[in-house]
């Protein structure tokens, strides 16, 4: 049975990683942002084919850093990219401030505010006429509704889903709580979702399935570490089990319940 985290689980055996010596946190992003780049390409073969045009906003956090490195790996393999920083690049966290200066040695990235005006911004246009939009915002540490450029309506977001914009959503779409798949204020829908290591409780319950799309879990080596970690409280972590082989599926959606598919009444007397 596959373990099911917290954001707060998830970030202790992170950092109980990176305490021991184990890895690094430049790595452990490295390695993130490779893994979102290998999954991108596994789910949209023509991406891998040939270079296309891509918008990658990032966040003020580490999630921001990831989306550094995915910036970075595609503009290697000849993709135009575009970077937006929606926070203050000299208030970044070290290791995703290293992974913006890399990214600064290739290419510029677009300074904007978190309450950026939603309808007359430069990044509303050039997400309109990319081919991969990377969500790298806030990912599993947002715990409070956010607005500004990014309280379009999910129908401006189905829009550019017609148009041929793909989006792929680093760690969990933004707007969604990773600890209870609650819908924070607004949510970026994904296509792709791809998380590291484990996937997160916010994944599977409420509406995440609604706004994950297809979910990916990348190794970012931390299974001995979380093997570790587990002897400190097994109890305390939940693992999805899967359906039975042998029982239907019954839900149209992932997010459908028993309630959604009407009732059945039955009334039987005695036998015979």
């Amino acid at each position: 049975m596959a373990e099911v985290l917290t954001s707060a689980q998830m970030k202790s055996i992170e950092v109980t990683a990176m305490d021991s010596g184990d890895v690094t946190g430049i790595e452990l992003m490295e390695r993130a942002g490779r893994g979102v780049v290998d999954a991108v390409f596994d789910q949209w073969c023509e991406f891998a084919e040939s270079p296309h045009r891509a918008v990658v906003l990032c966040g003020p956090g580490n999630n921001g850093g990831d989306g550094f490195v995915i910036a970075r790996l595609l503009k290697e393999r000849g993709w135009d990219v575009d970077v937006f920083l929606f926070g203050d690049p000299e208030k970044l966290p070290p290791d995703a401030k290293t992974n913006h200066d890399r990214w600064c040695a290739s290419g510029p990235v677009t300074l904007r505010p978190i309450q950026s005006t939603p309808l007359m911004d430069e990044c509303v246009e050039r997400v309109a006429s990319c081919d991969l939009l990377v969500d790298a915002l806030f990912g599993t540490g947002l715990i409070r509704p956010f607005g500004g450029l990014f309280s379009a309506s999910r129908d401006a977001f189905e829009d550019l889903r017609e148009q041929g914009v793909r989006t792929v959503a680093v760690d969990i779409p933004t707007g969604l709580s990773s600890d209870s798949g609650a819908v924070l204020g607004n949510v970026i829908p994904a296509d792709l979702t791809v998380s590291f290591h484990a996937a997160k409780v916010g994944h599977h319950l409420n509406r995440g399935p609604d706004y994950c799309g297809k979910l990916r879990i990348h190794s970012i080596g931390l299974e001995e570490r979380s093997r570790k970690s587990g002897a400190e409280g097994p109890q305390q972590i939940v693992r999805l089990t899967s359906v039975h082989p042998g029982h239907p599926v019954l839900s149209k959606t992932a997010s459908d319940h028993k309630y959604a598919h009407g009732h059945a009444l039955v009334m039987s007397g005695g036998k015979g």
